[in-house]
């Protein structure tokens, strides 16, 4: 009897022990931030924001941070200067905070996010297993981060402003993996060429030089996204 029940004991320590290495490995529960370790593979075709915002569910799944909703920051351009169907990158992350996956605060709320206050570094801007990215001083360089906005967070204009086209700064509002097009992108390390504004942007440095990943990484990029958790 009494070796019956220490065999007992010692199997329900051992699940408890499995239980507890199965919570130790399911990645960061806090997580809510995350500069995407890949990009899907086509450059600025990133099957739209619902197949952008897939790409962050997919790689939060794999961290162990799946059970949160996850959304892309991209904004998308209207195809008439005039017509509402444009998307703000701002409106449709959540309204924060928004920690890394060491706990690291990088913003509080939608508005501390695009206010000099945000903590958006190369320190704070891991990828989604809370690893580095490569920032301008490494090679290859990565830091260009694909968002399609404004430094406000709000889309650039679509369609003609008179009578000439506005520039592409979504890649086709991303839908596009050719030499043409652009896409505007941020540095998350904020670091540029010169100590201005632009070249020190998190969310609007740069549009890229084209759409496929030939022409996006010239510029010091492989086609990354910032990945918020909604909820």
């Amino acid at each position: 009897m009494r070796s019956t029940v220490l065999f007992g004991s010692l199997a329900l320590a051992g699940v408890v022990a499995v239980v507890g290495c199965t919570s130790m490995q399911s990645g960061p529960p806090g997580m809510s931030f995350f500069v995407t370790s890949v990009n899907p593979g086509k450059g600025g075709d990133l099957g739209g924001l619902e197949g952008a915002d897939r790409h962050c569910q997919t790689l939060a799944s794999a961290a162990g941070a799946g059970n949160r909703t996850w959304h892309a920051y991209l904004s998308t351009q209207a195809p008439a200067l005039d017509s509402p169907a444009f998307v703000n990158a701002r409106d449709r992350i959540g309204t924060g905070p928004w920690q890394n996956a060491k706990g690291v605060v990088v913003a509080r709320s939608v508005e501390d996010l695009h206010s000099a206050n945000n903590n958006i570094s190369k320190d704070t801007a891991l990828d989604e297993m809370g690893r580095p990215v490569n920032d301008r001083s490494k090679q290859p360089n990565k830091h260009d981060i694909l968002t399609g906005s404004r430094p406000d967070g709000t889309a650039f204009p679509g369609g003609p402003v008179g009578g000439v086209p506005f520039p592409d700064m979504t890649c086709g509002n991303w839908t596009k993996s050719t030499p043409d097009g652009a896409a505007m992108v941020g540095h998350f390390d904020r670091g540029g060429p010169i100590n201005q504004p632009w070249a020190t942007s998190w969310n609007s440095s740069h549009p890229t030089i084209g759409c496929s990943m030939d022409r996006v990484r010239p510029t010091g990029g492989d086609g990354l996204l910032y990945c918020f958790a909604v909820k």
